[in-house]
């Protein structure tokens, strides 16, 4: 019989916004106690929670109800993974060779399992299959996940980071990249905290909403004074 928090799970994972919602208010002590861990490196508290609750939605995401693991088990790598992954993008962490090789063992595999099953394998299918427990998966894919590039399309108009640089040769354009992320650490807070979710961690207008506790409405907003401000520095800069 599925507990109150499975059920929030499974209607989660199924799109039901509101369980999502509710599971991030009823685990906040859960996802403040990692963010601790990470206090003092020169990142605000309350960003360190809001990437934990980014890191808590794909820990939901991602939960196989049928593995019999402890969602907490599985949730805190999660969490503390895509902590480290920021600060990791930021030069704070390196990461391991175990973890890249481990990372690489569970890529092949789910490859190998996608083409056996005809589908996206589970967590468990994967455990099962080279032996690492679904928390070592976690913490291996959440560590070794590659930065999005700026130029993944994102957000209605196909928008790519890259368009606020210009058209030039591959020189030029490694110095307009390294302007590029001077110009966002020159940002407001919230624009930069923004920008980087949007652009660099993959989510959409609707879920950076969930993590900054705002409308979308708002993250719209911020998101497009954010890019004015970056193409105005940029247009400074070069």
């Amino acid at each position: 019989m599925s507990t109150p928090q499975e059920e929030l799970i499974l209607r989660s994972q199924q799109g039901d916004r509101e369980a999502g919602e509710q599971l991030i208010t009823e685990n906040a002590g859960l996802i403040w106690s990692v963010a601790r861990r990470y206090f003092g490196r020169g990142v605000d508290p309350d960003d360190l929670y809001q990437l934990g609750c980014l890191g808590f939605l794909k820990a939901v995401e991602g939960y196989d109800l049928e593995f019999g693991t402890q969602f907490s088990t599985y949730a805190v790598p999660k969490i503390a993974g895509e902590i480290r992954r920021f600060l990791r993008d930021d030069g704070t962490i390196k990461v391991s060779r175990g973890l890249k090789e481990q990372s690489a063992a569970i890529k092949t595999a789910r490859s190998r399992l996608t083409a056996k099953f005809g589908r996206e394998p589970t967590v468990g299918e994967i455990s099962r299959e080279i032996g690492l427990t679904p928390e070592e998966i976690a913490v291996a894919e959440t560590a070794t996940a590659a930065t999005e590039s700026i130029q993944r399309e994102s957000g209605e108009d196909g928008f790519t980071l890259e368009n606020v640089l210009t058209d030039s040769d591959s020189e030029e354009k490694m110095v307009e990249r390294i302007a590029l992320k001077e110009a966002i650490s020159k940002l407001p807070e919230r624009e930069a905290m923004v920008v980087n979710l949007r652009y660099f961690h993959d989510l959409t207008q609707e879920r950076v909403s969930k993590v900054l506790k705002v409308s979308q409405v708002q993250v719209s907003r911020i998101e497009k004074k954010a890019l004015g401000h970056l193409r105005e520095m940029m247009c400074d800069a070069l």
